[in-house]
């Protein structure tokens, strides 16, 4: 834990100016350019800076201010999704993390989701005590998202119903299947309930369990979706898949081609 300390006047000013040009996060890069330094100078600075106790590094070539009202630098984040945008775009909030930001459920998610087109090594690191669970998702997977502002910064989080069928795709995403179920009846019972774009964006996921979890809650849980029933019913491509990965099932639905534990067969 680093003790704040203090500045020469060249190196307020210049801190200054760099804070008030960046937003959220800091880079190397753009201290260079700000200051019109060296990038090998800028990252002295920064680093200089950092073990005063001004600014705390993230990542290599990252930092994040420190808030004048702190003792020291051991700080956690001011906004997690600022660092995710900063750290991992293109990318976008979303599974249980974008459900709490829509109100489609109550409980309390201490880890960030987020799903980028990178290929981090680590998918669960942890920042300044900050838990966060990466997924890879293809380019012509990046639909379905709305604009949110953090501040001065513009973010993607998925919309509600991109929410909904990431987590039907992968229900580790909603905290396993029996929360992301929570999180659709609450969907479905919200004004943000699109069927029509379920459907749609479903056809473009390109992952025939989609249809097959989908068809199979509907019916069990919203039997008056009819046509949406339907469409999930002419969409199943062959084989079985299992209502949730991470469940052992050992009853197979053949009119969803779903395989799902034997206790939810007689649930209503």
């Amino acid at each position: 834990m680093e003790p704040v300390s203090g500045l020469g006047k060249t190196d307020r000013k210049r801190l200054s100016e760099v804070l008030r040009r960046t937003k959220g996060t800091i880079s190397v890069q753009e201290t260079a350019g700000i200051l019109d330094v060296s990038a090998s100078d800028g990252a002295k600075m920064l680093a200089r800076w950092a073990t005063k106790g001004w600014l705390s590094r993230i990542r290599r070539g990252i930092y994040v201010p420190i808030p004048l009202e702190s003792r020291s630098a051991d700080v956690p984040l001011e906004d997690p999704w600022i660092i995710a945008e900063r750290l991992y775009s293109p990318c976008y909030i979303g599974g249980w993390s974008a459900a709490e930001y829509w109100d489609l459920t109550e409980q309390i998610f201490r880890t960030i989701v987020v799903m980028t087109t990178r290929k981090p090594r680590d998918r669960s690191p942890v920042i300044k005590g900050t838990s966060f669970m990466l997924r890879t998702v293809p380019e012509k997977a990046m639909f379905g998202f709305k604009s949110v502002w953090r501040g001065q910064i513009k973010i993607s989080v998925s919309d509600p119903t991109r929410t909904i069928l990431d987590m039907l795709s992968n229900p580790q995403l909603g905290g396993g299947i029996r929360s992301t179920v929570d999180m659709f009846n609450k969907y479905l019972g919200s004004e943000n309930k699109k069927m029509d774009l379920l459907i749609e964006y479903a056809n473009r996921f390109e992952n025939g369990a989609v249809f097959k979890r989908l068809g199979f809650l509907l019916e069990k849980f919203a039997q008056s979706e009819e046509n949406t029933i339907y469409l999930c019913q002419t969409r199943l491509t062959k084989g079985n898949a299992k209502l949730d990965p991470k469940l052992s099932a050992d009853k197979l639905v053949t009119r969803w081609r779903l395989w799902i534990p034997k206790n939810w067969a007689k649930e209503r």
